[in-house]
């Protein structure tokens, strides 16, 4: 049986971030289209995750990725229109019980340009 897995989410003026917290996962997948990402893994026990988001706006699905860690995989995907706050992340206007904000991650965008080009391209390092 699969299950959805505890997902994260934080708005930038650029990109959107969204963080899967799986930990030691394996076979992941994460398909990013233009209005739609599809992630899905096992976990060290064998479970399976599969998150399916239709996205609240659209997206450069060529520059966008993702990045896994021994604790999460993190998506952050190039919004179409920057500078464009997402109110959430779905495009419906509901919020399903796997889905959260990253109160951590999450702050007002003056003068955030600087600190999110940094965040993008500490993710692009593999």
């Amino acid at each position: 049986p699969r299950q959805p897995a505890k997902t994260l989410w934080y708005d930038r003026p650029r990109y959107v971030f969204l963080e899967f917290c799986v930990e030691d996962s394996r076979d992941v997948k994460v398909v990013i289209e233009d209005q739609r990402l599809v992630f899905s893994c096992k976990n060290a026990d064998g479970v399976e995750f599969y998150n399916e988001i239709s996205l609240y706006a659209r997206v450069n699905s060529k520059d966008s990725q993702e990045k896994r860690s021994d604790r999460s995989i993190t998506c952050f995907m190039r919004k179409w229109k920057e500078k464009v706050a997402w109110p959430r992340i779905t495009k419906e206007n509901i919020k399903p019980a796997w889905l959260f904000v990253d109160f951590d991650n999450w702050r007002d965008w003056e003068g955030d340009e600087e600190v999110e080009r940094a965040m993008v391209e500490q993710y692009a390092e593999v």
